[in-house]
């Protein structure tokens, strides 16, 4: 017996039993695509905002804590001015001469697990940042400001914390099912994203 191709294809032409099968993997891929999206998307702003939230925690706790780092001094010395000032006694504005101070500069370190004050900052914040993030992630740098201390007191500088380095990692393969969807160049979608540094500041408070 002998087909007719004519006669087949024009059989194919219209059966359509398939159709809807295809139809619906196609659907199914695209609805499940942004479903993760949106998902890891909403994922992405949560972690982003709750970084922020701990930056701005880590430095009210800095303020009123021990300095992360080491070398920064206790009280302001008199600097060559302020010692042939002797017309402005201990607890004079640094501001009233230059030199009055010494001025302190700006001392930074990165966080360290063997410093108190850095430790006991990360062990609040840590449950709010991506599971990923280390305590190297923090960095502290304390700068002077002869406005905010005086001749012969307590050193009080602005305190700064920074967050750098964080990466947020999705759960979902978007590149996958992106290409899955049919969509061209997919494979980088889905990748680790790095956040931009975070930095707060406040003056330090002398609790004494």
């Amino acid at each position: 017996m002998r087909l007719d191709p004519r006669a087949v294809l024009a059989r194919l032409s219209r059966d359509d039993s398939g159709a809807t099968l295809v139809e619906f993997a196609i659907v199914t891929a695209i609805f499940i695509f942004i479903l993760f999206g949106m998902i890891d998307f909403a994922r992405l702003g949560y972690s982003y905002v709750m970084a922020n939230k701990a930056t701005d925690m880590a430095v009210r706790m800095a303020v009123v804590r021990a300095p992360a780092c080491n070398n920064v001094p206790v009280l302001n010395q008199r600097g060559l001015i302020g010692i042939l000032s002797l017309d402005l006694p201990n607890g004079s504005s640094c501001t009233e001469r230059d030199g009055l101070c010494v001025d302190a500069g700006t001392i930074s370190c990165t966080g360290d697990a063997q410093m108190a004050t850095a430790a006991q900052i990360w062990a609040r914040i840590a449950p709010l940042l991506p599971n990923d993030a280390e305590i190297g992630n923090l960095n502290f740098s304390y700068r002077y400001d002869p406005a905010l201390n005086r001749v012969g007191t307590y050193y009080s500088p602005v305190v700064s914390v920074e967050l750098t380095g964080l990466d947020f990692q999705f759960i979902s393969p978007l590149g996958g099912l992106a290409a899955f969807a049919g969509a061209a160049n997919a494979s980088s979608l889905g990748t680790a994203i790095r956040f931009p540094s975070m930095n707060a500041s406040l003056p330090a408070e002398d609790l004494r």
